[in-house]
């Protein structure tokens, strides 16, 4: 996120940032609250510098968890960790 707005750079909402990147336009205001992508807030709308989400998008990103973990994964993930403790459950 930058303070001083550079209008001499071309810029783009974050709806249409979404429309071209196939990321979510709430994804990319958490990128640019983050300062991983390169953009400005006005009032409510937050707007993308067109280089910088060419450069995020050129760059690659580890996947993230596919979702929550289910109680059942979980317990048997004690379990192991406890099983190789030498803890008997």
């Amino acid at each position: 996120m930058q303070k001083n707005i550079d209008l001499s750079r071309e810029y783009i909402t974050t709806s249409q940032a979404a429309k071209q990147s196939g990321l979510s336009s709430i994804y990319l205001a958490r990128l640019l609250r983050e300062g991983k992508l390169e953009g400005f807030q006005l009032v409510r709308e937050w707007l993308v510098y067109v280089d910088s989400l060419e450069k995020y998008l050129a760059t690659s990103h580890k996947p993230g968890p596919k979702g929550p973990r289910t109680k059942r994964k979980a317990d048997e993930y004690q379990k192991a960790t406890n099983t190789s403790n030498g803890k008997k459950s």
